[in-house]
Order: C-alpha cells, then sequence, then structure tokens
C-alpha cells in the first residue's frame, strides 16, 4: 500500500456529473492531501499501518519553524483520492505495467477500509470517488510532498 502524501494549504476534487457538470465531492481546508495506490498483497494489517503512520507523519511545522508536528497536532483534515497508478512498475520500457495493482474490487475494499480507519482514529477525512475520472485541485504548502509505503 502506498500514499503519496503533499501538505496542502487547501485541497478539492471534482467528477463529471450526469449533465457533464464538475461537482466537488470533497474538500479541505490545511492538511494533507492522500493519493493512496493499493497493491495485489495489501491487507488489514497493511492497511492499518499505513494509516496510522500518515496521521502520525511530522511535515507541519511547530512553532520553531521545524517539521516536528502532525496532521492532528495541527487540526488539519485529509483528502484521500484512490490513485490506481502509484502501484505502476516503471523500472523498464515506455509503458508503465499495473501488474502489481490490486485487483478493482480489493482496491476498493482497502481504499474505502483506509478512509474508515482514518475516521475511527478522529480524523476529518474527506474522499474522492473510487475510480472516478478525478479532477485534483490543490495548494501544495512547502512543497512539501512524501511517498509512504508499508
Amino acid at each position: 500500500m502506498i500514499a503519496l502524501i503533499q501538505r496542502v494549504s487547501s485541497a478539492s476534487v471534482t467528477v463529471a456529473n450526469e449533465t457533464a457538470e464538475h461537482e466537488t465531492v470533497g474538500a479541505i481546508g490545511p492538511g494533507l492531501l492522500v493519493l493512496l495506490g493499493i497493491e495485489k498483497d495489501d491487507d488489514q494489517a497493511k492497511a492499518d499501518k499505513l494509516v496510522r503512520k500518515v496521521l502520525a507523519y511530522r511535515v507541519f511545522s511547530d512553532p520553531d519553524g521545524k517539521m516536528n508536528l502532525n496532521v492532528q497536532q495541527i487540526g488539519g483534515s485529509l483528502l484521500v483520492v484512490s490513485q490506481f497508478t502509484l502501484a505502476a512498475d516503471t523500472h523498464t520500457g515506455l509503458r508503465p505495467s499495473f501488474s502489481s495493482g490490486a485487483s478493482h474490487q480489493d482496491a476498493e475494499h482497502w481504499y474505502q477500509y483506509f478512509v474508515q480507519a482514518a475516521r475511527q482514529l478522529g480524523m476529518t477525512t474527506e474522499t474522492g470517488r473510487f475510480a472516478a475520472d478525478m479532477q485534483v485541485s490543490l495548494v501544495n504548502d512547502g512543497p512539501v510532498t512524501f511517498w509512504l509505503q508499508v
């Protein structure tokens, strides 16, 4: 399981509705945009470990300007967006292989599990729409971006 986390001042995700207009399905102020990739061998232990790591990862500045605070300590939120391309194998060739990615059914299950686990830990969590063609907007604060993988 992979989380590409970005410290944001704000972030939102829109999807096209039935009339082809874009509607916002998730939006946050300060917090973390979490692009979540699910791989074939992911399970509950990996999901639990990753959600705890995302929530505890110290990427926000303390009063001395050092990255010592996590998203919960600053009262921030999460915007979790599924992104199957994070599971791509890009080591050879000029076209990514997605053979290590989870099946659609498994990926949706673990995506929803991750979101619910974050909420159960008290985190305000917004989402994109699984498997939709989404438009993600963000103001990356820093910029600060980290790749977390378990």
